[in-house]
């Protein structure tokens, strides 16, 4: 399957840098079996710092699991390297995120929740945790005396 990027495409007001935070940061994926298909119910989640061994010792993944339908073992990986904040020159065109290296799952949607920080595009003001389980999200930045948001939140994976 190879790599998968997500991209992040967001109308920003006053806001710059958008980007998650931590390696227990939770990117919450609906995964397909490569092999029949199967596409999970439940929303999962990958962490950076979640790390689990691959069959027969060769290597790890952030995410290794066995399809509930075929019991086929597969595993994807984020690429912590690829990792990039979404700016106020992104602004409303979608912008590659983060990679997935994937072997026998892909994503097929993702979820936005906590866990994202941001920064006043004029005044530098740090805003985290950063909710975008609503797509939006707004607040008011003291240093410029105006809101700032992002809205109108949309993904979409591409191969990389």
């Amino acid at each position: 399957m190879g790599k998968i990027g997500l991209q992040l495409k967001a109308t920003l007001e006053n806001i710059t840098n958008l980007r998650p935070v931590g390696e227990d940061f939770r990117w919450y994926l609906k995964l397909k079996c490569g092999n029949c298909a199967e596409v999970s119910e439940k929303w999962q989640y990958l962490r950076l710092m979640d790390s689990h061994p691959l069959k027969g010792g060769r290597g790890s993944a952030t995410m290794v699991q066995k399809c509930k339908l075929c019991s086929r073992e597969n595993s994807i990986d984020i690429l912590s390297h690829t990792m990039k904040p979404y700016n106020a020159e992104d602004n409303e065109t979608f912008k590659t995120i983060v990679e997935f290296e994937c072997r026998g799952l892909e994503p097929v949607d993702f979820q936005p929740q906590a866990g994202f920080s941001a920064e006043g595009a004029e005044s530098g003001t740090r805003f985290d945790d950063i909710n975008l389980l609503e797509k939006d999200w707004n607040d008011y930045d003291e240093k410029i005396k105006e809101s700032v948001g992002i809205y109108e939140v949309t993904h979409r994976f591409v191969k990389c």
